[in-house]
């Protein structure tokens, strides 16, 4: 394997009748074909000054390097308040073919200036805006009053097909909590999977545990970058509670190399975590994107890293990785037809 992302052809583990939705409407899960789980088209964080995710061109050209190394489908990981922009998202889709599932929910703290209207609001406030976003749409821009939903070309309403929440470093605030309710309701209520971003995969049990008191459990949660602290008994601990665990450090060489993410997924597949892998990019910024001039690029992962992962564990592991685990996860729990 070598310069592509996968042997090809649809997720073979995938359950004929179950849906994942998607930016462009609902397609069968076992449509969705190999998958980048964590990648941003469009972000705006103060946390990131000069790094900003804002330009359509840009963010389509890149989208179709990921094409073009054979991925399929990616989620588009920024939630409320940070910049996104779903109907530009959708075009993006509808122009590059690359399937593009849009998480709704909120970040961790930091993301967002003091004041900001999303830190304010109730947990039920944000449960009824998260819900509203999958179940009608996500709004054209992010207001305090929701405002106009976005529409695809064709004029449907661009939907959310995943809830994010995010914590600290060893921290969950009252604002973190607050949304880890209102995820874990949206969720349990729609039949979408949450991801929880995670500092160092610090607080995990912690999430995992709130999450389950709002009724969701952990089979349905993704816990995100979890190999920012490569701890192969952690992770397989991890993965026991049926959590899915999702890598997306590659060519962040400044904190770990490469080959020492490959040590530890080598690991976790072989103390039996297969099923809960799941690999993205999260690229998340403008001086990484080649269409603005910097590098890697959103195909290092499937160009770079993937074929030092087949060489590893095999090609039939990373088909799991990419098609069975994602399309289990994307695929809306409860009735088919939702």
């Amino acid at each position: 394997m070598t310069g592509a992302a996968t042997t090809g052809g649809p997720a073979t583990g995938a359950v004929p009748g179950c849906i994942v939705r998607t930016v462009l409407g609902d397609v069968p899960a076992a449509d969705l074909g190999p998958t980048n789980y964590h990648e941003h088209l469009f972000q705006v964080s103060p946390l990131l000054p000069g790094d900003e995710l804002d330009d359509e061109a840009a963010s389509g050209a890149e989208a179709r390097t990921l094409v073009e190394a054979g991925i399929a489908a990616m989620v588009e990981a920024t939630p409320t308040g940070l910049g996104r922009d779903p109907e530009a998202v959708a075009r993006i889709s509808r122009t590059t073919g690359l399937r593009v599932v849009h998480v709704t929910g909120g970040h961790r703290t930091e993301h967002y200036p003091d004041g900001h209207w999303l830190t304010t609001e109730s947990e039920d406030a944000l449960r009824v805006r998260f819900t509203a976003d999958v179940v009608d749409g996500l709004p054209r821009s992010d207001v305090a009053g929701r405002g106009p939903v976005a529409s695809t070309p064709d004029g449907a309403p661009v939907r959310a097909g995943m809830v994010k929440a995010g914590v600290g470093y060893w921290r969950i605030s009252a604002c973190e909590r607050r949304v880890l309710a209102a995820v874990a309701a949206t969720a349990r209520d729609t039949g979408v999977a949450a991801m929880v971003h995670l500092e160092y995969c610090s607080a995990a049990f912690e999430v995992l545990e709130h999450l389950a008191a709002g009724g969701l459990p952990a089979d349905r949660v993704v816990l995100a970058h979890v190999d920012r602290n490569l701890d192969a008994g952690l992770h397989a601990e991890l993965a026991a509670t049926g959590a899915y665990l999702g890598y997306d450090g590659p060519a962040r060489h400044r904190e770990a190399p490469d080959s020492a993410i490959l040590d530890v997924l080598a690991a976790v597949v072989d103390s039996g975590g297969l099923s809960r892998v799941l690999l993205g990019g999260d690229v998340a910024r403008r001086s990484r994107y080649r269409a603005h001039g910097g590098i890697p690029g959103l195909d290092y992962l499937p160009r770079r890293f993937l074929p030092r992962l087949a060489d590893r564990v095999g090609d039939d592991a990373v088909r799991a990785v990419l098609h069975e685990n994602p399309a289990r996860i994307l695929t809306l729990a409860g009735t088919d037809d939702r």
